[in-house]
């Protein structure tokens, strides 16, 4: 059974209606706002203006309102708090990109809603806070921080708005700002060829939430790598036996399995998960490692992931 949302049993404490909107995204395009916030009938052959009391709040909505939703509120009257200091990483995934990209800093912005056609989270700016990533941050643990931030300056924008003296500034220009496409099956996809270690521990901590970071074994069988970490000190004899970006051996003092990654780099993998099979400590899945896996398809020796752009098609 999925758990209420925190929002709707606040609401409900304070008794207040809660309306849902449909599931399906292609149902959402048509979703009529309830009463008082759909014109009556009264309305429908004139042009509406909407009262400059009623507000359109949305944070983490993960849907684009549609024309017909937005222009039932004035301009400033559609806010939208979004976990980024914005131009940057404008989006629907602004958390998990500013982690995989190693930013220190980001922040929340509360920004006026526009159309479509006038771009994505590039309406005009209320306000903007900064906060620090912290070393080792994960998607949770700074979704929860910007969300507590993201609440208090919501609701000081909120009380400018009712003393009147709320102000918003247009966003700056700024075509090479980094982006924040939706998160897809693509991004877990490890390449130990231009990937360095830290990148994947990153990309880890960003997306794991989602979906496991995968690499591709010989055999054409995907690997699921979890809890990913970079290994600083790697002897000299086993680095010998990696002589290649995606070559990897089990490593007993760490008990996991050692990847050499791009610029001659070691990630620690301690646990996996084969396609179609449990997940495994890193030792009893190199227990039943094939020959065919391994770099020179004999009984030892360094298994060999390959690029996903090797498929077979």
């Amino acid at each position: 059974m999925k758990a209420k949302a925190p929002l709707k049993i606040v609401a409900e404490e304070a008794r207040l209606l809660v309306h849902t909107i449909p599931h399906e995204r292609s149902e959402f395009k048509h979703f009529k706002a309830p009463t008082p916030f759909y014109p009556s009938e009264v309305f429908q052959n004139t042009v509406y203006q909407p009262p400059p009391h009623h507000l359109l709040v949305t944070a983490s909505f993960g849907r684009i309102l549609p024309n017909s939703l937005l222009h039932l509120f004035l301009p400033e009257r559609r806010v939208n708090v979004h976990p980024s200091l914005l131009p940057a990483y404008r989006g629907a995934s602004p958390i998990q990109h500013a982690i995989i990209d190693g930013q220190r800093e980001t922040g929340v912005c509360v920004i006026e809603m526009t159309e479509r056609k006038k771009g994505i989270d590039s309406g005009a700016i209320w306000g903007c806070r900064k906060t620090e990533i912290p070393e080792g941050a994960t998607f949770p643990t700074l979704r929860d921080s910007l969300a507590l931030l993201g609440g208090d300056l919501l609701v000081a924008t909120l009380r400018d708005m009712l003393s009147g003296k709320d102000t918003r500034t247009p966003q700056a220009h700024d075509p090479s700002a980094s982006r924040a496409p939706l998160i897809t099956m693509q991004d877990s996809m490890i390449d130990f060829r231009t990937m360095t270690a830290a990148h994947i521990v990153r990309r880890h901590r960003a997306i794991s939430h989602q979906k496991p970071m995968i690499a591709f074994l010989k055999t054409h069988r995907t690997l699921q790598l979890h809890d990913p970490s970079v290994l600083s000190e790697v002897p000299h004899e086993m680095q010998a036996y990696l002589p290649a970006e995606g070559t990897a051996l089990y490593h007993p003092p760490t008990d996991s399995l050692v990847v050499r990654c791009a610029e001659r780099t070691f990630l620690s993998v301690p646990m996996v998960r084969q396609q179609d099979r449990n997940l495994l400590k890193a030792k009893e899945w190199w227990n039943g490692v094939k020959p065919e896996m391994r770099l020179c398809e004999v009984l030892q020796g360094p298994v060999e992931f390959i690029p996903f752009d090797s498929q077979p098609s």
